[in-house]
């Protein structure tokens, strides 16, 4: 063996030579980061320790790779023999080399040419998958496509949705036994959510699996579906699809050839306005358990019966074995967004325990008998007001959490909020189907988030880490004791697994709202890390981190023992809100709540609520020189100037549609600050 390839191969087998030895059990991945969450069980654990509690003092910046025209980064990069593959906000595929960060390829879908699917969500992706030679993505607008993982040239593409309704695809996909397996976003416009696993090699599909029944006609030969409408009123799919979809968590479990899927909402939310009946809905919020090869229905286990809050069971899903009661368990576990830890027995569905990760009232407790929570009077709002915890952004959401094997903790990026829902709104309030839903903060810990370390056995805290914002990024779990996490703030930290000290942090010049992977290439671990922040416009400036939309480059960095690269200087985070008004501009108040409406329907989602920006991927309009001229808006608008940047143009809309539009903006730009600055 040649001197050089003999020092790599010992080096690569230094590091997983601990594999197995100290109490480190079976789990996650070595070498390369293959899937979304590292392995199949979705764990994000790295059995690499070359990286320890010991040097992680050592850890340095070993290179940073831009990416221009980038907004919001999620994805959690995949790392397969030296190169490293990752998506951006518009469903760009990246492939960049693992040693240097060169650009090696990149392959846009230009989904700008599907107009009414980029107005449904904001341009955010999290992610790819990987199997034989082949880089798999979803698009914003609903295709999957094969690329070639050498070239990034297209092997086939294939529509997964209809193009004229409101499902888009946000999440990974995953790859097993040779297929391909995908879902899609939608249910709050009250889409019927399903996956489809496609062929690998030619994308020909393979099966397809409704998570809500539809007609009796559809559903006829269909156990599954027959008695899932059971639960649903005997017309309901008449008015809605029922939600449902399948966006993210989804996880392949090689040991009993099965998959399991995370499922979302109910669309619409109200149960009495989807359904007005008494059935629990299924199967809106819950994991349900599929045969891997032909899709078939094995079982389910319901988190929200009859789901009314915007509450999902999609965040990750991992699998694992778990002592419990002196014996082995082969177990699921998962935070989903209403605020409970679950552990799952994955053979038969049935919950083993489940205890509040956090501040939870709609619920008091999961009876373990039935399987169902028990859950406190009035939340359902059928007679008026109700505030519950969490709130709609949830206890935990897509961020993925992490689980050490090793320390058998599970390491959960959570969230405190609540949330108010009314079925008489005011005159102002956002109301969505005759309710209204706005944020409340009660308490100290409302509208922050935090690290928290969970033994799943005891189902209690070992150790949390407060952070100053709400949305941060998912933990990355090592072999080498180590969790590491990205912030709201930009700093990117290594924590003790056992403890949660902080023993290294690295200020990334930006909010982080992905994960993190370890990988090992040339006989050195890397830790990488994808840095945009945003993701969100939710509540009404409660994400604003201070990131002002295009002041801080978006990038790929990557870390190793002594590494010695440097990091551009770029803008600091500012919190303040810098309008731009023309004085001469006289406001139409009486047209102030019809402009108010056309913003809230077409431009909140990325924008933020009452143009307050939240961190959103998109600008604070109230900032910005384009809206500050009506003919400049009217081009955006109306004419699509910006379409290719992710700005769709607005066909519906009529000139006296943004005259009204401008007014309000004008309006809010004024009331950021009473004497503003004229740019004329």
């Amino acid at each position: 063996m040649q001197g050089h390839r003999k020092r790599v191969v010992l080096a690569v087998l230094a590091l997983l030579s601990a594999c197995g030895q100290r109490g480190d059990a079976p789990g996650g991945t070595g070498e390369d980061w293959l899937t979304h969450g590292g392995a199949d069980d979705q764990s994000g654990y790295s059995r690499l320790q070359q990286v320890d509690t010991g040097n992680v003092s050592r850890l340095g910046l070993a290179w940073a790779l831009e990416l221009p025209g980038e907004v919001s980064l999620e994805a959690t990069p995949l790392a397969v023999g030296g190169t490293l593959y990752f998506t951006g906000s518009h469903s760009k595929v990246y492939a960049a080399d693992a040693l240097s960060g060169k650009l090696r390829w990149s392959y846009d879908p230009e989904v700008w040419r599907y107009p009414k699917k980029i107005k449904i969500v904001f341009p955010v992706h999290r992610g790819c998958a990987y199997a034989d030679g082949l880089v798999f993505s979803g698009t914003l607008d609903g295709r999957l496509l094969a690329l070639d993982a050498a070239t990034g040239a297209l092997r086939w593409s294939v529509a997964t949705v209809e193009q004229d309704d409101h499902r888009t695809i946000t999440g990974a996909p995953i790859t097993f036994d040779g297929l391909v397996l995908i879902g899609h976003g939608g249910a709050d416009y009250g889409e019927r959510g399903y996956v489809t696993a496609y062929n690998q090699k030619t994308g020909q599909q393979r099966w397809r699996f409704y998570t809500v029944p539809g007609s009796p006609q559809q559903n006829a030969g269909d156990p599954a579906m027959q008695a899932a409408a059971k639960t649903w009123g005997s017309e309901f799919w008449k008015h809605t699809g029922g939600g449902g979809t399948v966006w993210n968590g989804m996880t392949y479990d090689a040991e009993l050839d099965r998959v399991y899927l995370g499922t979302g909402n109910s669309g619409p939310w109200d149960p009495v306005a989807r359904d007005p009946g008494a059935g629990d809905n299924l199967y809106l919020a819950s994991i349900v358990a599929l045969e891997a090869k032909t899709g078939k229905y094995l079982w389910h286990y319901q988190v929200n019966p009859r789901e009314a809050w915007d509450y999902k069971a999609t965040p990750n899903i991992v699998a694992a074995t778990l002592e419990i009661a002196g014996k082995p368990r082969k177990v699921l576990m998962q935070a989903p967004t209403n605020g409970f830890f679950y552990v799952i027995d994955r053979e038969t569905g049935r919950p083993i325990s489940a205890e509040k990760l956090g501040k939870v009232t709609w619920a008091s407790r999961i009876d373990l008998k039935t399987g169902r929570p028990v859950e406190n009077a009035g939340i359902r709002y059928e007679h008026g007001d109700a505030t519950i915890w969490p709130g709609q952004l949830g206890g935990h959401n897509w961020q993925s959490m992490a689980f050490s094997p090793k320390a058998g903790l599970v390491y959960v990026p959570t969230m405190q909020l609540g949330m108010h829902i009314t079925k008489h709104p005011a005159p102002d309030e956002i109301s969505f189907g005759g309710f209204a839903v706005s944020p409340v903060i009660a308490d100290a810990r409302d509208g922050k988030g935090a690290l928290v370390a969970w033994d799943p056995v005891t189902q209690k805290a070992r150790w949390r880490v407060d952070h100053r914002f709400l949305w941060n990024g998912g933990p990355l779990a090592t072999a080498g004791g180590l969790v590491f996490q990205g912030a709201a703030d930009g700093l990117f930290t290594a924590y003790d697994a056992a403890d949660g000290k902080r023993l290294w942090q690295f200020d990334a010049g930006l909010g982080i709202v992905s994960s993190p992977i370890s990988y090992v290439v040339s006989g050195k671990q890397y830790v990488a890390v994808l840095i945009g922040y945003g993701g969100s416009s939710y509540g009404r400036g409660l994400l604003n981190a201070g990131w002002k939309f295009g002041a801080q480059p978006r990038r790929l960095l990557a870390f190793a023992l002594d590494g010695k690269a440097q990091l551009p200087s770029s803008a600091p985070p500012d919190l303040a809100v810098h309008p731009l008004d023309d004085p001469t501009y006289r406001i139409d108040t009486a047209s102030l709540q019809e402009g108010r409406t056309i913003y809230t329907w077409h431009c909140a989602i990325c924008h933020g609520v009452d143009v307050i920006s939240s961190g959103a991927p998109a600008p604070d309009l109230r900032e910005s020189a384009i809206a500050l001229s009506r003919e400049g808006l009217r081009q955006v608008v109306l004419d699509g100037v910006l379409v290719k940047n992710g700005m769709p143009a607005f066909e519906e809309l009529q000139p006296k549609d943004v005259d009204g539009l401008y007014n309000f903006i004008r309006a809010e730009a004024r009331k950021a600050r009473p004497m503003v600055r004229n740019t004329s």
